[in-house]
């Protein structure tokens, strides 16, 4: 009994360390955990959660990068979180442009390790994918591929219909403070995106664009994901017929699927 316990003990030991990490953002702490293969010069991949969401819910594209050979990072925006957030921040603070700063100060961090190299990988989920999307465009020499799981590019859209989740508001006089559920808002976040072309600011990055979205995503249309594609000169889109805006794990396993022939292409 014994040896059958350290049988299947091996069968599920991961190829990788795993250890947290922290990092500065104008003062803030942003914390996350670092998954890392064997290896030096590795190429990195950094996965950024959702509106409201935390590191856990994209540990799994971390762990799956990860096995693939790339130091994985997944982390906490700063004020971005309504539980179990680790990262310091308030969330009427938090906009999607201070999330672009986060993910700008975790590349930083990472990219200053003795064991990373300069090949990047940026993938994000919802909120998170459009974060990505941004930070892609601004560096585009900088990152290799990047991975969009159903990007929320309705943000700015949302922002002027004055409808954003559950928060309602004038987008002719937004108030200081927005309720969305059980998340507080500040002002500055429809402000950050009201003005927004989300698509004149994402196209700018030229490299090779993975985007999987749910045919049945209720929160951002995949609408935006198709209008995407058209808009990235190397893109490859993928629509998980009945997939929901965050995916089952039945529909995770398709969309993994995806994400490691575009991951591992060229590494």
């Amino acid at each position: 009994m014994g040896l059958l316990n350290c049988l299947k003990k091996s069968r599920v030991s991961e190829p990788f360390t795993e250890r947290v990490f922290e990092c500065k953002r104008d003062g803030l702490t942003i914390r996350g955990t670092e998954y890392r293969p064997a290896g030096d010069t590795l190429p990195v991949a950094i996965v950024s959660h959702g509106f409201m969401a935390f590191q856990d819910t994209v540990r799994q594209y971390a762990k799956a990068l990860a096995r693939l050979g790339y130091c994985a990072y997944c982390f906490d925006f700063c004020g971005g979180s309504v539980i179990k957030g680790k990262s310091d921040g308030d969330t009427r603070e938090m906009s999607v442009l201070t999330e672009v700063r986060d993910l700008e100060a975790v590349i930083t961090y990472v990219q200053s390790l003795p064991y990373t190299g300069s090949e990047l990988l940026l993938m994000g989920c919802s909120q998170g994918g459009f974060v990505s999307a941004l930070v892609a465009a601004r560096h585009p020499n900088a990152v290799s591929k990047l991975v969009l799981f159903y990007p929320a590019l309705c943000i700015p859209d949302d922002a002027r219909a004055g409808k954003m989740m559950f928060a309602r508001f004038d987008p002719q006089n937004i108030p200081e403070k927005l309720r969305c559920g059980p998340m507080k808002l500040g002002g500055c976040y429809p402000e950050a995106v009201i003005d927004m072309d989300p698509y004149e600011e994402i196209k700018a990055y030229t490299g090779p664009v993975l985007i999987v979205h749910g045919t049945k995503d209720k929160i951002v249309r995949t609408d935006y994901s198709r209008r995407a594609t058209e808009c990235y000169k190397n893109a490859e889109p993928h629509f998980i017929e009945g997939g929901a805006h965050g995916f089952s794990r039945k529909h995770d396993v398709e969309a993994i699927a995806y994400l490691n022939k575009f991951a591992s292409q060229n590494i």
